[in-house]
């Protein structure tokens, strides 16, 4: 059993470390996962309307009850699914928190949570401040699909949790419908509930669908999902997601939730409500991010770095293999420092390293002019070949 996480155990996190490095070379930031362009107008006067007109109070813990219907609307609109507004679904503050909370209200000392790595760096510090083990099953490049087989061998009868990222970040990765079917299979027999991170829902490309972990009958009722307003309505500063969950799994979650943040924006709320009435909001953005996804591999195609396929989220990986064997943390300091970009490696995305993977982490959610400066200042890495010993650590 891992002891509780104590300050100490908790290192800055990659992202604090590449966003001082960026502002200290003056980089073109594409490492941390957020736009650098406003939200819609519209969003934002409702925002504004709403703090003129009374609504900065308190909301009620679970959410103001427009928002929570609108929600069990777009669920029902996205995925032909009926989930109870008062009793299915409760407002966080962020994903992040969401994902937090579940953790600390289900996983117990001696707990197993496994984890899919690459993983959004929260999962692990919360099973572990929890009382909780992970135990990590490792998604290798190029494709980062789960192996069900190493997944099979994982689960156990102390498996409390398992944890999902779909679409995935950082790979850019979605789950297929057989993935999912495969992972309902397998927690058929087992008391194991789910945590499924959705985050990106409204963000994959090229026609294909989102698939929600809540469309699979093993997986209905044992299921967590936490979503973002930030990621969808590009107000990541807002601080506003939800969870999804069967109403016992939920009385759980809001036994905690009330003594954490007890409760969320209200004027905030209110907008996101009036927002979600138009679903051209939500239903266009696989469109919007993927002419991004696009115009920065076009930009970079001329470049060593050898891009991976990007189904879903705002990120792209990158392989700089045939630049430079060295760790990917070393190279995307130097990178910062010798050409002006900031990615984020994924190493830490992972418990341990995978020597043979040499990838950084690429986010396109940013402006046009934004992209286009980062890939003329990586235009030079056509004229780069570096043994690893030219890469400061």
């Amino acid at each position: 059993m891992s002891a509780p996480l104590a300050p100490s155990d908790t290192p800055p996190s990659i992202f604090s470390v590449i966003s001082a490095l960026a502002r200290k070379h003056e980089a073109v930031n594409l490492g941390q996962g957020f736009p650098d362009f406003d939200p819609d107008p519209e969003l934002t006067a409702r925002l504004s309307f709403h703090t003129q007109h009374g609504r900065n109070q308190y909301a009620p813990p679970a959410g103001v009850p427009r928002l929570l219907r609108a929600i069990a609307e777009k669920v029902k609109r996205c995925h032909e699914l009926d989930v109870d507004p008062g009793q299915e679904i409760t407002i966080s503050s962020g994903a992040t928190q969401a994902i937090w909370t579940t953790i600390q209200a289900i996983v117990r000392p001696g707990d197993e949570v496994i984890i899919f790595e690459p993983a959004y760096d929260s999962y692990a510090p919360a099973v572990r401040s929890a009382g909780g083990t992970v135990v990590p099953v490792v998604l290798r490049g190029p494709h980062f699909l789960p192996d069900w087989t190493s997944f099979a061998e994982r689960l156990t009868d102390r498996t409390r949790l398992v944890i999902i990222n779909n679409p995935h970040n950082p790979t850019g990765t979605c789950w297929r419908d057989e993935d999912l079917r495969e992972l309902a299979r397998l927690l058929r027999p087992t008391s194991t509930l789910l945590l499924s991170d959705e985050v990106y829902e409204h963000i994959v490309f090229d026609g294909r669908p989102h698939r929600c972990a809540l469309s699979y009958p093993g997986l209905r009722d044992r299921t967590f999902v936490t979503a973002s307003f930030g990621k969808t309505f590009h107000v990541t500063g807002w601080k506003v997601g939800y969870v999804l969950a069967h109403p016992i799994l939920m009385q759980h979650y809001r036994a905690l939730h009330q003594y954490t943040v007890f409760t969320v924006n209200t004027p905030a709320q209110h907008a996101l409500a009036d927002y979600l009435a138009e679903p051209r909001h939500y239903l266009n953005l696989g469109q919007f991010f993927q002419a991004k996804r696009d115009r920065l591999i076009a930009a970079l195609a001329d470049t060593p770095l050898r891009l991976l396929p990007s189904a879903g989220s705002y990120f792209l990986l990158a392989d700089y293999g045939a630049i430079s064997n060295e760790k990917d943390g070393h190279f995307a300091r130097w990178l910062i420092e010798e050409h002006g970009v900031a990615t984020i490696p994924i190493s830490p995305f992972y418990s341990e390293p995978v020597p043979e993977q040499r990838y950084v982490r690429f986010c396109f959610a940013k402006r046009a002019a934004t992209l286009d400066a980062a890939a003329n200042r990586l235009a030079a890495l056509g004229h780069t070949h570096l043994a690893p010993t030219q890469i400061p650590s």
